[in-house]
């Protein structure tokens, strides 16, 4: 099971000289604008299967029993289709995003933080989705966004989402907390027992809270920061920081630090919290009145792909209600097929994570990746960049 999300160190240059992007950061719909990728065509029919694909994804999204006999969906799409898959596991998406500019690679199961990058330099082609007949069962609101289309054209097929939720101990901290101020404004309480996710990307989650909590700033999307905002941001993560015990990226780490009260409220995602409580750590996990960022993964196929055929295969396989609900329970996020909620052996599955829930990803601010070109649509000023996010981050943790 992959329980880390590494985003890349440097934006990619491409995207750097694109325009901006339409992303009010609140899950809303609304492909990409702005962008200006090359005119790649995608494919009106299909032809015969090439008898392979080569894939690159996170770990967890293609099991084929080799870790467990009982997770496996990667066989049976062999057997049905003929096309037999090599998959390469991706650490992180500045990882993926090289592997797919070899052109050895013919889909990947992309994170917002590298979807338009992909798609801006012409490594991402368009998909037919008329030729994926499962995706017509996608939750309409994972279908066209800033992350996975741009000007209309769909660049891939949504695989599934999560947020990054507010954890505390019930028994350590009280009253509940609502708010994100827990480990922000109010962290001294717990000085020494506060958790956050180590990434560079944590900044957008204080620009989130400052959002609700400084209106002056005039935040409208956390990954979209003019450089007075962004100060904001990495101010708060400072005074933050001496009130830190650690910062996560390991989820044993996470789930070991609250069972024995090294930490007692942070971030956390929901099934961290479940594992957590199965090993007995009195703990909740919470959707602050703020909002929270979260991610959204989506199949693309490479503008190069060597077996097209063989990879539209795959992204219908993947998305099929059953297998889309067998990845989602065994990787921990909510389906992107509404179908699959009837498939899932935990048949609380979907409510736990909120999987049809239209009004709690309005909440989510999608993980994106910064650009001068502020996202958010603004052309008056200029936004800071993905690579002065991570030389901010090591001066946060100092």
């Amino acid at each position: 099971m992959r329980l880390t999300r590494i985003l890349p160190a440097v934006a990619a240059a491409l995207l750097l000289t694109a325009t901006a992007c339409d992303n009010s950061g609140s899950g809303g719909g609304g492909s990409a604008t702005g962008l200006n990728p090359p005119d790649l065509k995608a494919p009106a029919k299909l032809g015969r299967t090439e008898g392979q694909v080569n894939l690159v994804a996170w770990a967890g999204y293609v099991e084929d029993g080799s870790d467990d006999p009982k997770v496996d969906w990667v066989t049976d799409f062999e057997k049905r289709t003929g096309c037999q898959v090599h998959a390469k596991v991706a650490a992180s998406s500045d990882e993926m995003v090289k592997l797919m500019k070899t052109g050895d690679y013919d889909a990947v199961s992309a994170s917002g933080d590298a979807s338009l990058r992909l798609i801006a330099s012409g490594d991402a082609a368009p998909v037919n989705t008329k030729l994926v007949p499962n995706y017509r069962d996608v939750f309409p609101d994972l279908k066209m966004q800033p992350w996975n289309s741009v000007k209309g054209k769909a660049y891939g097929i949504p695989h599934g989402r999560g947020a990054n939720l507010l954890m505390y101990n019930t028994r350590k901290v009280k009253p509940a907390p609502t708010s994100w101020s827990a480990v922000f404004d109010d962290a001294a309480k717990y000085k020494g027992h506060v958790t956050a996710y180590d990434s560079p990307i944590y900044i957008a989650d204080a620009a989130l809270y400052l959002k609700a909590t400084r209106p002056e700033l005039k935040i409208k999307d956390p990954y979209a920061l003019d450089r007075k905002q962004f100060d904001a941001a990495v101010d708060l993560l400072k005074k933050q920081n001496a009130n830190i015990g650690e910062y996560w990226s390991d989820y044993l780490k996470e789930v070991s630090a609250f069972k024995s009260g090294d930490s007692v409220v942070g971030t956390t995602w929901q099934v961290i919290a479940n594992l957590a409580a199965d090993e007995g750590a009195k703990v909740k996990a919470v959707l602050p009145k703020e909002g929270s960022t979260g991610w959204s993964d989506t199949w693309m196929v490479s503008a190069k792909a060597k077996h097209p055929n063989c990879a539209y295969k795959w992204l219908d396989w993947i998305v099929s209600p059953k297998v889309n609900a067998q990845v989602a329970e065994y990787f921990g996020e909510a389906p992107a097929n509404a179908k699959a909620c009837a498939e899932t052996a935990d048949k609380n599955f979907c409510t736990t994570y909120h999987a049809a829930d239209k009004a709690y990803w309005k909440r989510i601010a999608f993980w994106n990746t910064p650009i001068e070109q502020c996202l958010d649509g603004r052309t008056d000023v200029t936004c800071v960049p993905y690579a002065q996010w991570v030389r901010a981050w090591t001066e946060i943790k100092g």
